[in-house]
């Protein structure tokens, strides 16, 4: 029996497809807003781990699971949840295919899933990032075709991005505005009544395009200015200017600018995947979109001058990368969570190895880690110890545990990716 399966046949005020980052704490937020909910995962872990009270998420306790749970939550691996759901919410991975274009796969089989149980009245939401024009043009035939029913006119379809920031202490899902794009007017309204209950603020778009154009709008425009101070720390270095002063100094006036700061690459779902469904669309109409890709050709390299900016600087210090033994602190893609999707850490991991270097590396939220199914050996001992042993730490990432201090007391020699140890002062640790 399928996790669940007893509950076949009761009311589901909603169904929640896909229990990650961005499905999780949609279901914790209608839980609390009174709504019975179920929720689907392809992840028998996943399933097992929620029915018995535990998260695999870091913005959703184990604790909240039990309230989640206490207030009707029924997470399944079956379909037997959709039997009597009249409203369903998809929430599924949306990655890059090895051709760099969408891979919609995950979006086509909840399509399938759902559409056996579609009954006039319905209504489905896609959540998961694409390009414009997937709702209509994928989603919508899928439902159509499986149910015999028609979008707009029997069951009602619409668009509404996650907004999902991992590790954010102050804005969530019941906070952050959220956009709703109907296929007509009256599925706009069908969303929009559903999001009111538990979201603050609801924007209505135009339509499913236009809110599908405002995520990639969101993250492209990050994109697009990580990548300019990205460029400019690079040549910053060479005229010998303080990149983050400048950014600070800048950050200052009051209109017309928004501070962002360089890093060792983009990590997360967002940044560096988003952008590219956009440029894929684009290039369908027959020409490059060439903001995009040339932020992301900035952003990719950022991994090889990390390790040659890493190299340097053990070079004027008497020693050679090959054998040298390097400590990373830091392996997930932002501060503070265990999130590693996509994280720079893994390139720069590939070129240190393939340069002869001794790696470990030391992170408070990965208890063990591989790349490309190897394991990277973890940092023995107190993290003082580890620093003291390395030739050269490289932090990637910049932990409320790493203290600046605690730094530059103990690690002999340090390349700061993240600006995280500026106000030190020591003249063994080298900023980006």
């Amino acid at each position: 029996m399928t996790v669940g399966e007893d509950t076949a046949g009761v009311d589901m005020d909603l169904v929640v497809i896909g229990l990650g980052y961005v499905g999780l704490p949609l279901v914790r937020e209608a839980c609390r807003a009174g709504l019975r909910v179920g929720g689907l995962d392809r992840d028998t872990r996943v399933i097992d781990g929620l029915a018995a009270g535990r998260s695999h998420i870091d913005d959703v306790s184990d604790g909240e699971v039990g309230e989640m749970l206490a207030a009707g939550f029924t997470p399944g691996t079956g379909p037997h949840l959709l039997a009597a759901a009249r409203t369903m919410v998809i929430c599924v991975p949306t990655p890059l295919s090895e051709e760099g274009g969408p891979d919609l796969t995950a979006v086509k089989g909840a399509a399938a899933t759902i559409a056996p149980h579609l009954h006039p009245g319905d209504l489905v939401v896609l959540e998961s990032t694409t390009y414009p024009g997937t709702t209509e043009e994928v989603l919508r035939p899928l439902l159509e075709e499986g149910s015999g029913l028609t979008a707009g006119t029997d069951f009602h379809l619409a668009f509404s991005p996650e907004r999902i920031d991992p590790g954010n202490p102050h804005y969530g899902v019941a906070n952050t505005p959220k956009i709703v794009g109907g296929l007509t007017e009256a599925c706009a309204q069908a969303a929009a009544a559903l999001y009111g209950k538990f979201v603050a603020q609801v924007v209505l778009a135009k339509g499913t395009r236009e809110a599908e154009m405002a995520k990639l709008l969101e993250n492209t425009y990050r994109h697009v200015n990580i990548a300019l101070v990205n460029e400019m720390a690079v040549f910053c270095n060479e005229l010998g200017i303080d990149l983050w002063d400048a950014i600070d100094c800048a950050a200052t006036k009051p209109f017309g600018f928004q501070p962002f700061r360089p890093g060792p690459g983009v990590g997360g779902h967002c940044i560096p995947i988003d952008p590219n469904y956009l440029s894929y669309k684009v290039r369908s109409l027959g020409y490059p979109f060439r903001f995009v890709e040339l932020a992301q050709e900035i952003n990719d390299r950022m991994p090889r001058y990390i390790v040659e900016r890493a190299q340097q600087l053990l070079n004027h210090h008497g020693k050679a990368l090959k054998g040298a033994r390097v400590l990373l602190l830091g392996v997930t893609y932002k501060a503070d969570i265990a999130d590693q999707r996509e994280s720079p850490a893994r390139p720069i991991v590939r070129r240190l190895a393939r340069l002869g270097a001794e790696l470990a590396y030391h992170d408070p939220y990965v208890p063990s880690w591989q790349v490309d199914g190897a394991d990277v050996p973890a940092a023995d001992g107190e993290l003082a110890e580890a620093l003291g042993r390395a030739d050269l730490v490289l932090l990637l990432t910049g932990h409320t545990a790493y203290e600046p201090e605690l730094l530059a007391e103990h690690a002999p020699l340090l390349f700061d990716a993240r600006g995280h140890t500026r106000a030190t002062g020591n003249p063994a640790i080298e900023t980006l």
